[in-house]
């Protein structure tokens, strides 16, 4: 990850690295990481500041002996935790003479385009101004993302967005294993990985912790959309002093996965991992051949059913019989377009339907998974 003096650096830190068991800021860790954040930036990087912790840090506050599980006690814990979370780092990062600014996100602002335009033109004003923007999940409002994961998609989403050189995302655990270390002493640490498969999904894990929400699995799908996006990914340990620095260098206590060479544009990024989908079509394994391995466009004899109510021009989901979904696309069908269509050939859909273009998903217009 060694590059230029003028690297963009994404971190991502987890509820269990800034706070106790029993809720509340751990005050040291974030005098540590506002330490090492402020060292990259004094060093020319511009950083980017992906926190958890909010939930963790409120709940304890409200009288909750433990993170509470009911959506509206998360709501409100957020709602406390957040200020206290935004006024440790605050104070921290002043005395290290950097100004820090809060951008809260949700899922709904990726899948809007105008909303994401408009959040990159901010974080690029930020940025280019020396400050360092300190996103989380608006879990006040959000319900979807309290469910989802420790904001580990969040940072590959912004690491995306901000088109960061690399995306360093904190863990206890010093990298991804074969199995678990804690229960396995001779599970084998995969120091480096090329492409992500299924195998890699089939040895992470749950949760390590009861005040975080991600485990390795959320990582891992983290990893994915960063590399498909051509940032650099690492996942580890940061403990002690340099441990970032080192990181961002290529020599950290983790795992490095490797960007890929051909990465998405911004359009099929939003394609692929910030769209709603509208609606699903199912594709035989003929479809799933032509898509995946010809790169070809989905047409109308290879899709078995359709599910959901959508439009031209809306994006969908493709997936096979057993559920499992291969990517997505922008539809050129409506959904009862696209019913009457299934498994009909070319010739026989120009005969029988009046659309503007015969392939259910252009190539140009598709993200396979």
């Amino acid at each position: 990850m060694n590059g230029s003096n003028r690297r963009r650096i994404v971190v991502k830190i987890g509820s269990s690295s800034l706070t106790a068991l029993a809720g509340g800021l751990r005050r040291e860790q974030i005098e540590y990481f506002a330490e090492e954040l402020a060292k990259l930036a004094n060093a020319g990087d511009q950083v980017v500041l992906v926190t958890s912790g909010a939930v963790a840090a409120g709940f304890a506050r409200l009288g909750f002996e433990k993170r509470p599980k009911l959506t509206h006690e998360k709501q409100a814990s957020a709602a406390v935790g957040q200020a206290l979370l935004m006024q440790a780092y605050n104070e921290a990062f002043a005395k290290r003479g950097l100004v820090v600014a809060q951008v809260l996100l949700t899922r709904s602002d990726f899948s809007n385009r105008r909303r994401i335009h408009n959040a990159s033109a901010t974080l690029e004003e930020l940025l280019n101004r020396g400050v360092v923007p300190i996103i989380n999940e608006n879990d006040t409002v959000s319900v979807d993302e309290l469910k989802f994961g420790d904001n580990d998609t969040l940072s590959a989403l912004v690491a995306n967005l901000v088109k960061a050189r690399c995306l360093v995302i904190c863990t206890d655990m010093n990298g991804l294993y074969t199995e678990d270390p804690r229960k396995n002493p001779d599970a084998r640490r995969i120091e480096r990985v090329k492409a992500i498969d299924d195998d890699l999904f089939r040895m992470a894990g749950g949760s390590g912790s009861n005040v975080g929400t991600g485990g390795m699995r959320s990582k891992l799908e983290a990893a994915r959309i960063a590399i498909r996006g051509g940032v650099q990914v690492f996942i580890g340990r940061a403990a002690a002093e340099g441990d970032l620095r080192r990181a961002a260098n290529g020599e950290g206590d983790g795992t490095y996965f490797d960007a890929e060479l051909q990465t998405l544009s911004m359009k099929k990024q939003w394609v692929g991992f910030h769209s709603v989908p509208q609606g699903r079509a199912i594709v035989d394994e003929g479809a799933r051949k032509a898509l995946a391995e010809g790169g070809r466009s989905l047409l109308p004899a290879g899709v078995r059913r359709v599910e959901g109510d959508f439009h031209p021009g809306d994006v969908i989901e493709v997936a096979l019989e057993d559920g499992r979904a291969i990517g997505r696309g922008v539809v050129n069908y409506a959904s009862w377009q696209l019913q009457a269509a299934a498994g009909l050939s070319t010739e026989e859909v120009q005969r029988r339907l009046d659309v503007a273009r015969i392939e259910v998903i252009h190539r140009d217009e598709w993200v396979l998974f």
